[in-house]
């Protein structure tokens, strides 16, 4: 799944060191407002030191951002995690193909000495 909009909130990074592995980790929290009628707001997790530094958010700027949702469950209650795995700007965005070049008219056209060079009447 993935939203464009403004990023307008950037939580303070979370860091610590995993309990099974031993291995460090960080993420941040970020909110990114959908615009619209009525503007949405969603609050997206980056996970590793890496991709952050990778993506380097600034506030105020204009993403999508590629994510995938999950769920889980704490003591009797259901949470969405909405975690991002890939953060484009608009310069990153998909380019549009450039236009074909019209075909050269050739010579099974016929009509050859008309001025327009259309195959019919």
């Amino acid at each position: 799944m993935e939203v464009t909009g403004k990023l307008i909130a950037a939580m303070p990074t979370q860091s610590g060191v995993s309990q099974r592995s031993g291995n460090p980790w960080m993420s941040r929290e970020y909110v990114v407002e959908i615009p619209g009628q009525y503007p949405k707001k969603i609050c997206f997790k980056v996970f590793g030191e890496d991709r952050l530094k990778q993506f380097n958010l600034r506030k105020d700027e204009t993403v999508t951002v590629q994510f995938d949702i999950d769920a889980h469950e704490y003591n009797g209650r259901w949470f969405n995690e909405i975690q991002a795995y890939n953060i484009l700007r608009p310069q990153q965005a998909a380019p549009q193909p450039a236009a074909a070049p019209a075909p050269a008219p050739s010579s099974e056209q016929g009509g050859g000495d008309s001025a327009d060079d259309l195959p019919f009447d």
